[in-house]
């Protein structure tokens, strides 16, 4: 039996391809039960489809069965009996025992049972089976099995790591990560002790243990961290999973479904005006209230439509409310409830309720202009339309097919302006403002579909919001909405604007130019698909979405709107798992078009829509670059890579992504093989360092890591110091390291460990009123950013320079006052650094020089010029600045993810170092014009070089 391999490299991902890894339903048996169908007669059996799981014996998918099982049995004790009957077609040794029920789907005569794996007793993230049965007449037969169940794992579950300090280091990730690697004034730690305000603005919670499915299986504990970007103000609610068995953690991403990923909208407008709003009665989740009736109203949408409200009338206070209590009357006895979260900050309504929120309410139930300019009117009347299209086409009773209630929140705001997006977050809907060019974001019944939609894939294949998977739950929510908001107006698919999601927002442009995707924009694996990070728009789940979406919707254009509505509807819900990607999605449309009874003719129309969006077996294989490898498929995530004396060094995992980190070192010009420097002791070495003769590191341990070094000739490897906070920016240069120490308050502080020392010289002496972060070594020089009290104690923002022989320091040339500074840079002449005056003008950087005296401080690329860059990283030689950028834009796309660029030490040429398609981060300068970097292009985390720029791929 081979062990799962999983591919786990995605740009810095750490997860299998085609997948991202998140938290799972709970292990509880939920019956969701459809509107009763007429018994249809059995259908004959198709020839039977097994389809290999990826590298795992138990197969992806099975179809075309027609096998008895107890039909007394519950569904999933029936379900479990069949594949322990059939042990040698699943290898699934003990389904009573690893697999526990989550949910029940009943339609008529079919029964979807989906089922949660467990590896002894905890539960592994991704890991679901589903067995599709059908019961006529008093008997009961499988018809067919999908999903992934992981047959290689041998982990222990018994943690090393204490759960308080895998919370500690999930927050501190997460504010590194949000950091974006600059030192700002949220940095300072108040004067009595306290933590910074960065600190203060997130707080984590463990959420138990759980087993990631890569080779033998990674223990990690998942804990959610929520707060608030201090820098953006936008709302934080990031999944985190950390070893615990080393305290490392090993992957993170949002958990916030936004209907796009971040954009600045053009032009920042007054929020509009909301209704006046009743306080509602009893809980956001009760049932409707027992002294309210139901009513009915109209109102008027904001593209000047009058429609039917169905309203509750108050008792007590005489005002229409708009909760809708008659489209669950029958069932839950639940509501859909529109609340008015006008000028409350995102941040407040992101995976929490605002208090104090009241229903949306009027005097008379014909809800006037106050209604209509709030967006709650058009929130309200789509909520319902969506809730309708799913009973009425798929059977399905609300969300979760349970009939739970359905909350819309409307009109928040981010730090008082605008906020033009909208999101699902697991528990409710909640739509942005808008501004002076959209209105608010619930004004168009595509963008309300989609949110809901996102509930819905929750409820049923809860398809991992990252990678490949999150792209493919954005893809299905687009798709849905689309589906239901062109059914509604009776638009062609022909129309040009047929396949725009959020086109009626628009308040002064055309639709295709206020859009936020387009179904039928072309994209293909081929042309189109992005690898990035999860830091990038939790590795492309919109970037990459309308590749598949465009597949759902050549394909609806091509069959008709109610069979293609009813193929995705049950690839959702009876064959899609948590870590499915493209090929996976295709192969469930296929088997549900199959088990739907479509011909030859029409199956070939689906698989004609996926090929010609290149969506076909192998396709991630070939995707190529303009660069030179060193180092392939590192499968590892936020580490970096860092370069000197014509040695390269950076972490790598094995090829499953399944061991910790180790640390490897290579020649920059691609000669020899890479050197293992590290040891296999089970910690993970990450942020290595090197200077062509010694290399340093960090090595995380259960409650501690150590600093540590080994010539890269070879020789023992030595502990330079322990820790009991996390650290990060090593560098290294004759035996001097250089690090900055993250304090659990939020301090930073830059070390310097010289040949010999035991504990660390501190350039600030560890002070919480001092903060020092960025740090870089260069001709017995160091630079950093330093955060300090300036004349009449007001905080200031400079780069210091710190002589190591001497250990006298100075403060370079001032040429205005700073919000923000990013990493520094040195050569033998000048120190550069990233600068940041303005914190809202979309993350753009200038880049700054000065002599290493301090003096002639300049602008070799000022942050106010045209086409400024949103830098991330610097890394400098003596020829060349290079810095990780992106491009300003109100979209991601291409051009404006994460790219090197390389500007003359004197700014007066900038080109971009590679044209790669993929996302490039973390580069290092080699000498002269060459940098080594990680690239996302193939799909994996690829170390990579150009010696020379590539010009500006234009």
């Amino acid at each position: 039996m081979r062990k799962p391999r999983n591919n786990q490299g995605r740009a810095g991902s750490g997860i299998p391809r085609g997948a991202g890894v998140a938290a799972l339903l709970a292990a509880a048996g939920l019956l969701i039960t459809a509107v009763p169908a007429q018994a249809a007669p059995p259908r004959p059996a198709p020839p039977v489809e097994v389809i290999p799981g990826d590298d795992t014996a138990t197969p992806a998918l099975v179809d075309g069965l027609r096998e008895a099982v107890d039909a007394k049995a519950t569904p999933a004790d029936a379900a479990r009996k069949h594949l322990a009957a059939k042990e040698g077609r699943y290898r699934i040794a003990a389904p009573q025992r690893d697999l526990a029920p989550v949910q029940t789907l009943k339609h008529g005569a079919d029964e979807t049972v989906r089922l949660q794996q467990k590896h002894r007793g905890v539960p592994v993230l991704g890991g679901q089976y589903l067995v599709r049965m059908e019961t006529a007449g008093g008997k009961r037969v499988v018809t067919g099995t999908s999903g992934k169940y992981f047959t290689g794992l041998k982990a222990d579950t018994a943690p090393t790591v204490a759960a308080d300090t895998a919370v500690r280091r999930a927050v501190t990730a997460t504010a590194q990560q949000l950091g974006r690697g600059q030192l700002t004034k949220a940095d300072i730690v108040r004067e009595d002790g306290g933590k910074s305000a960065k600190a203060q603005a997130l707080s984590g919670a463990a959420g138990g243990l759980v087993v990631i499915p890569r080779g033998e299986g990674v223990l990690a504990y998942h804990v959610t961290v929520r707060g608030t970007n201090p820098a953006s103000g936008e709302p934080v609610l990031q999944e985190v999973y950390v070893d615990a068995r080393s305290g490392f953690p090993v992957l993170q991403y949002s958990g916030v479904k936004t209907l796009s990923a971040p954009k600045t909208a053009a032009g920042v407008g007054s929020v509009p005006k909301t209704a006046s709003a009743a306080t509602a009665k009893g809980s956001r989740t009760a049932a409707a209230d027992p002294e309210a009736t139901a009513a009915k109203g109209t109102g008027v949408r904001l593209n000047g439509a009058k429609v039917d409200l169905d309203l509750s009338l108050d008792a007590a206070s005489g005002q229409y409310l708009m909760t809708d209590s008659v489209r669950m009357a029958d069932s839950s006895k639940n509501t859909l409830t529109t609340w008015d979260a006008s000028g409350r900050d995102v941040s407040e309504a992101s995976g929490r309720w605002p208090s104090g929120i009241k229903v949306f309410g009027s005097a008379t139930a014909d809800f006037g202009k106050a209604a209509t300019e709030a967006g709650a009117v058009d929130a309200h009347w789509a909520a319902a339309q969506v809730y309708d299209y799913y009973k009425k086409s798929h059977g399905r009773n609300g969300l979760d097919g349970r009939g739970s209630t359905i909350n819309s929140l409307v009109g928040v705001t981010q730090f008082g302006g605008a906020y033009v997006n909208a999101f699902w977050d697991g528990q409710k809907m909640v739509y942005g403002s808008g501004d002076n060019e959209f209105k608010p974001l619930s004004a168009d019944l595509d963008v309300v579909g989609h949110e809901m939609t996102h509930g819905v894939v929750e409820s049923t294949a809860n398809l991992v919001y990252a990678g490949q998977s999150g792209a493919l739950n954005e893809a299905l929510a687009d798709y849905f909405g689309n589906a239901i908001d062109v059914t509604a107006s009776g638009q062609s698919m022909d129309d040009p604007a047929a396949g725009l999601i959020g086109e009626d927002l628009c308040r002064t442009k055309a639709a295709g130019d206020c859009a936020f995707r387009d179904l039928n924009d072309g994209a293909s694996t081929s042309k189109n698909f992005l690898g990035v990070a999860f830091a990038t728009d939790n590795g492309g789940v919109h970037l990459n979405s309308t590749i598949f979406s465009g597949a759902l919707w050549d394909m609806r254009q091509d069959l008709g709107a109610e069979l293609a509505d009813k193929i995705v509807y049950k690839a959702l819900s009876e064959y899609m798992t948590p870590l499915d990607g493209f090929t996976e999605g295709r192969n469930a449309v296929l088997a549900a078009a199959k088990d739907l009874g479509l011909g030859a003719q029409q199956l070939n129309v689906v698989k004609r829509s996926f090929n010609a969006h290149g969506i076909v077996p192998g396709w991630e294989d070939a995707l190529g670059v303009d660069t030179d490898q060193l180092f392939g498929k590192l499968n590892i995530a936020g580490t970096g890579v860092q370069a000197g004396g014509g040695w390269w060094t950076v972490s790598k995992s094995n090829d499953d992504g399944s061991e910790p980190y180790s640390i490897y070192a290579g020649r920059a010009d691609g000669s020899g093989n890479p050197k293992l420097i590290s040891p296999n002791d089970g910690r993970f070495h990450v942020y290595p360092a090197t200077d062509g003769k010694t290399v340093v590191w960090a090595a995380y341990g259960t409650s501690s890591l150590d600093i540590l070094s080994r010539p890269l000739a070879g020789g023992p490897i030595k502990k330079l110091y322990t820790s009991y906070s996390d650290i990060s920016g090593l560098r290294v240069e004759n035996g001097v390291t250089v690090f900055e120490r993250f304090g659990i308050f939020g301090d930073r502080h830059v070390g310097i460990l010289r040949p010999g020392d035991t504990t660390p010289t501190f350039v600030d002496g560890g002070r919480f009123s001092l903060a020092t972060a960025l740090p870089s070594i260069s001709h017995g020089k160091l630079a950093y950013a330093k955060l300090y009290p300036g004349a009449g104690g007001a905080y200031q923002l400079g780069v210091e320079i710190y002589d190591l022989k001497s250990g006298a320091t100075t403060l370079t040339e001032q040429l205005d006052e700073p919000q923000g500074l990013g990493q520094t840079g040195i050569n033998s002449r000048h120190v550069f650094w990233l600068t940041d005056h303005d914190l809202n003008d979309d993350g753009r950087m200038g880049i700054r020089r000065a002599s290493v005296d301090g003096t002639g401080a300049y602008d070799i690329s000022p942050e106010a010029k045209p086409r400024s860059l949103n830098s991330i990283d610097l890394t400098v030689s003596e020829d060349a600045v290079t810095v990780s950028s992106q491009v300003p834009d109100s979209q991601l796309r291409n051009e404006t993810l994460t790219k090197l660029w390389q500007l003359t030490t004197d700014g007066a040429r900038q080109e971009r170092v590679s044209c790669n398609r993929g996302e490039q981060l973390s580069p290092a300068a080699v000498s002269g014009r060459q940098v080594v970097w990680l690239d996302g292009t193939t799909g994996f985390t690829d170390l990579v070089t150009r010696s020379r720029p590539a010009g500006l791929c234009g």
